[in-house]
Formats: structure tokens, C-alpha cells, sequence
């Protein structure tokens, strides 16, 4: 496997072992965090004066407030939430322009629920139709505090229960962000995503808490922990995940990811795609390393998932194929399922359920030095005797794939996977269909 050993900043233990650690403290602690970023992290400049954010209180938009106390302390100093308040955000705010800034959330911010509004003016991102509340970019902007941010979702749970095709902002929008460290935060009720990162690089997410369930019949949908667009050099670790869609997603022309120690509940996995959703377009995901993940009631584990080579739709709100691409030096190490639909899956066919047309249209997006390794657990049973399948759309597009120390069975006891168009014989699994 081309992937470095590792060794990285261990904030994000006061997560599992309640130790009070100050933002920005590196340490070593190989044992808990065996990887290192794929280029070492950028140091933090040193914070001289520190701002507290006004809250007007009872619902009262404090989006001016928390603006102009950004501008104040811009440039070496550090914004503290207070932890006795809540700060109700109305208004759309574009924080790139911040440099060498802490933000210290104790408190509580809550989004508005005035969907009219933010349909027509949350920012408008360029991949997906995704929009976000606020875009948080710059140099050297560290997030933290254990403090609440909250998309009050509900309401768009609901909405989006009656039209499809409404445009629901991502609860974290990181935009741009070149060097920094987001967490230990507690994310709720996001309406769609939980994280856009998007044009960032250099950037550690650790301690992140996500959960938002829906209180009416109308699920939450499109919950995904993190979606990684167009950046590189990014850690996601030590975070519990307890959502309804992929856990972290890596999109199109991410590089030189790691995600280690996480706990995610009822995703659809740890995901490398969707890609080749956009004709035209070349997408690539390369160097990405996925270790130690628990993974809980989720239809899948590991993931990768591309569109076939010609226009489909999944749903509604989502369609596409056609794309170019490749995929290459992935590795999804140790993971441990329980309830878990596949314990890996990698399909050319996302989107479309008509097997006749991924047969005739094949993606030509390439998949190559994949490694599934020391996987294990149980299955939800709901494809036995299958836990798993490896199927590419033709076998010119895939080569090295790999398949080691799997021990997954289903509740049954079976332990069959569905393979195709890849060499079986790289393969330490019960292939039952090969070509």
C-alpha cells in the first residue's frame, strides 16, 4: 500500500476519554492515531486579543453582531460564544475573509427556521445544487469550544417530505480554508449535509458530536457527515456519527485524505463518491486512507460508488452519469459493522436500478490499488447469503482491487460475495459470481 505511516494532533481524545485538551495542543500518540496527514499540518500563529460575541437573546437575529465581532478580532485574536447563550442566526454570512482567527463556540448557535429565506439567499455552492448557511474560509481558522451548532432541521424535514426539489443548506460550510482545525463541536438538526468542505486544504476535523434525528414521520434525509469537494490534505477523526447518508463522502478531485476513529450509526458508509455523475467532467479520488471505523446499522461499509456512462436518475433531486475519472490507492483498513447491509460495496452502476443499461453504457471511469483489509462482523441479512459485492462495469476499467482478512458473515452464517469484471483471484473472499 502507498500510504505513509502516520502520526497526528490528538485534541480529539477529550472525546473518548473526557481529558480536557486546549485547541491547537500536538502531542504524539501513536497508539491512538497511527496516521498522519499525508503532508504535516500548518502551526497555528499565536492569538493575542480575544472578543466576545454580543447575543441580543429571545430569538433576536445575531448575525451583525457576530460579523462585526469577527472583523474586530481578525488577525491574531480569538471570538468566544459565551456558554450561557444562544445566538440566533437569520442572516447568510460570508466568513472567508478570516486570517489567523480562533473561534471558541461555548454557547449555543441556532440557525433560523425561516425556509423562504434561506432558500433564496444561503450560498449557492457549485456541486450538487448544495447551498450552506455560512462559508467559513481563509488562513488559519480554528473552530472549537464543544459547543452547539444547530440547524433547527425539522422544518425541512419536513418540507422536503413535499418537494423534492427544495434547496436545503448544509449546516458547515468550509469554503476555501487553507490550514486550520474544526472541533470539538456538537452538530444538530442539520437540514442536508452536516459539512461541505469545498477548496480547502491542510484542515483538521477532530471531536466532532453530529446527530439530528427527525420528530415526524418525514425522515431525515441527505444527512451526510462530511462531503470532501476539490481538497487535499484533510483529517477527519475521533468523531461520533450518528446520521441517515454516507458517514464522510469523498467527491470529486479529493486527494491525500485520512479518516481514522470514527463511530457511525445508520450512514450509508464511508463513501469514495459519487463520481462520473457529470458529463464531461473528469473526477478523481486518490490517496485516501480509512482506518478503524465502526460502523452501525448503515447500508454499507466501505464504499465506492460511480454513475454508469450514460444519464440516469437515483431520485428526483439527484441524476447524472457519463463522467470520467479514476480512482486510485484507496484503503479502507480495520472496520468493524454490525447491522451493516454490505460490508463492502463498489458498484459502476450507482443510480440505476437497470442492469441492462450499466451492461450497455459502461463507465470509463478507472478504479485501480484498491485495498479492503481486516474487515469484519456482521450483516443485516437483508441481501443473504451476499454481505458483500465487487462488481465493475467492465474488467478494462478495474485492476488491483483487494480483499484481506474479511471475517463477515451474515445472520444466516453465510459469507458469499457478488463479484464481477475484477480479478477474483486478488480476492480473499467467497465470490459466487465472477466474470
Amino acid at each position: 500500500m502507498k500510504v505513509p505511516t502516520l502520526l497526528t494532533q490528538a485534541i480529539g481524545l477529550a472525546l473518548f476519554f473526557g481529558v480536557a485538551v486546549e485547541a491547537n495542543a500536538y502531542s504524539r500518540t501513536d497508539a491512538c492515531h497511527p496516521h498522519h496527514p499525508f503532508k504535516p499540518l500548518p502551526a497555528s500563529h499565536a492569538r493575542h486579543k480575544t472578543c466576545h460575541v454580543p447575543s441580543h437573546g429571545n430569538g433576536k437575529d445575531d448575525s451583525a453582531n457576530i460579523l462585526s465581532t469577527l472583523k474586530r478580532c481578525n488577525n491574531g485574536g480569538k471570538v468566544v460564544f459565551d456558554a450561557d447563550k444562544t445566538y440566533t442566526v437569520g442572516k447568510a454570512m460570508d466568513l472567508t475573509f478570516l486570517q489567523h482567527v480562533d473561534l471558541e463556540i461555548l454557547g449555543t448557535v441556532q440557525f433560523t427556521n425561516d425556509t423562504d429565506y434561506w432558500q433564496a439567499n444561503a450560498f449557492k455552492q457549485i456541486y450538487q445544487n448544495a447551498t450552506t448557511f455560512f462559508q467559513l474560509g481563509g488562513t488559519d481558522v480554528n473552530v472549537y469550544g464543544d459547543g452547539t451548532l444547530d440547524g433547527n432541521g425539522q422544518v425541512w424535514y419536513d418540507l422536503y417530505a413535499e418537494d423534492a426539489l427544495i434547496l436545503r443548506p448544509i449546516l458547515v460550510g468550509i469554503i476555501g480554508l487553507q490550514g486550520g482545525t474544526i472541533g470539538p463541536l456538537k452538530l444538530r438538526y442539520s437540514p442536508q449535509w452536516y459539512h461541505f468542505v469545498a477548496n480547502s486544504s491542510n484542515v483538521l476535523f477532530e471531536g466532532i458530536d453530529i446527530s439530528g434525528y427527525s420528530k415526524s414521520a418525514h425522515t431525515a434525509k441527505n444527512t451526510d457527515g462530511w462531503d470532501l469537494y476539490r481538497s487535499t490534505n484533510i483529517v477527519i477523526q475521533d468523531s461520533v456519527i450518528n446520521n441517515g447518508d454516507d458517514c464522510v463522502s469523498f467527491k470529486p478531485n479529493v486527494t491525500d485524505i485520512v479518516v481514522q476513529n470514527l463511530h457511525c450509526n445508520g450512514s450509508h458508509g464511508i463513501s469514495v463518491g459519487s463520481l462520473g455523475q457529470y458529463k464531461g467532467e473528469v473526477d478523481i479520488v486518490e490517496n485516501v486512507l480509512v482506518y478503524n471505523i465502526s460502523m452501525f446499522n448503515a447500508s454499507d461499509g466501505a464504499r465506492i460508488k460511480v454513475w454508469p456512462g450514460v444519464s440516469s436518475a437515483l431520485s428526483t433531486d439527484l441524476q447524472g452519469g457519463g463522467g470520467s475519472g479514476s480512482v486510485k490507492n484507496i484503503t479502507y483498513d480495520m472496520m468493524t459493522i454490525d447491522n451493516v447491509d454490505y460490508a463492502i460495496e463498489v458498484t459502476q452502476c450507482y443510480g440505476q436500478s437497470n442492469l441492462t443499461l450499466c451492461n450497455e453504457y459502461p463507465s470509463s471511469l478507472t478504479i485501480s490499488d484498491v485495498h479492503f483489509t481486516n474487515i469484519k462482523g456482521t450483516t443485516s441479512g437483508k441481501y443473504d447469503p451476499v454481505v458483500g459485492t465487487i462488481v465493475c462495469s467492465s474488467p478494462d476499467v478495474c485492476s488491483d482491487i483487494y480483499a484481506t482478512e474479511i471475517d463477515v458473515t451474515s445472520p444466516s452464517g453465510d459469507n458469499s460475495f457478488t463479484c464481477k469484471n475484477v480479478d477474483d483471484s486478488l480476492l480473499d473472499v467467497n465470490c459466487t459470481t465472477s466474470s
